[in-house]
């Protein structure tokens, strides 16, 4: 099993090839969408990276995987089910932020909050079978619920959950996240050897650094500088909370959440031929506190 990754600087997102060779089988996880918010525009420069990729080595995608509805990017899936015909796949409690969003973003009684946009809903302890190898889904909820944590031979890929062990774990101030959740999440992870490989969803480089993206269980139970294997749960979610109240809201969290509750690049054209995002104005703030 080799693995690949790709990093976009303008999210600071990782995404990940996971593919053998020699039976010419492989999965994307966590792709980009690229989408300029001050023009509206969207393109493809970061799938296209992945896909010269694949077309070179003449793989077969049979799963395009999301870790969660991504906050701050849209995703890539559409992407890779359209080109390869790849089934798209992302945790089986989505509909959970389907609703939640749908409520904010006033989409209608018709649109379907049941997940039925992708084409596998993953459970806790569910696998995939791709030839060469497996893959397993792990529930790691709390920085949304929707979390899933997929775990292929030793590898385990995390998305937001974990960040790199100088950077800390995710947020969990969205709507239904959990400090406490996410504690037992990071945890339930930290219970696999210390020798696992951690592969995370973003790197912001503190302090400049270069980018990274791949660790260990171990490095995180020893060093993760907002939850190590010796902070209690009570100081966890004190600190995170409180940290949390400081940040300000991503960038592209209202055109990515809408996009990636579709699992389609783009909602429907209208009549027109062109598609819209919605912008809920003087709402955002103080609706994700009253959906809590």
């Amino acid at each position: 099993m080799r693995i690949q990754h790709f990093y976009d600087e303008r999210t600071f997102t990782l995404t990940y090839l996971v593919y053998d060779e020699a039976k010419k089988l492989g999965v994307v996880i966590d792709p980009v969408h690229d989408y300029d918010a001050k023009s509206g525009r969207t393109w493809d420069e970061s799938n296209d990276r992945v896909a010269e990729l694949v077309d070179r080595l003449g793989l077969a995608i049979p799963y395009a995987l999301r870790t969660h509805a991504h906050a701050d990017h849209p995703s890539g899936v559409p992407y890779f089910k359209e080109r390869y015909g790849s089934k798209t796949v992302i945790g089986w409690t989505l509909p959970q932020i389907q609703k939640l969003w749908a409520k904010l973003l006033h989409l209608g009684a018709d649109f379907p909050v049941d997940g039925r946009q992708w084409d596998v809903l993953l459970e806790d302890g569910q696998s995939l079978d791709v030839g060469p190898f497996a893959i397993e889904a792990i529930s790691t909820p709390g920085h949304t619920p929707a979390c899933v944590t997929y775990r292929i031979g030793d590898a385990l890929f995390v998305g937001d959950v974990l960040f790199m062990p100088d950077y800390g774990v995710a947020r969990c101030d969205f709507p239904e996240g959990s400090a406490s959740d996410l504690y037992d999440s990071v945890h339930e992870l930290y219970r696999r050897p210390d020798e696992t490989r951690v592969f995370t969803g973003h790197d912001y480089r503190p302090g400049g650094r270069p980018m990274k993206f791949e660790s260990t269980i171990g490095e995180h139970k020893r060093g993760n500088v907002q939850l190590d294997a010796t902070t209690s749960r009570d100081a966890f979610v004190r600190f995170r909370e409180r940290r949390d109240r400081e940040l300000e809201m991503p960038v592209l969290i209202i055109p990515s959440v809408q996009v990636n509750i579709r699992a389609r690049a783009l909602p429907e054209p209208e009549e027109n031929g062109v598609s819209y995002l919605k912008v809920p104005l003087n709402l955002l703030g103080r609706a994700l506190e009253a959906l809590r």
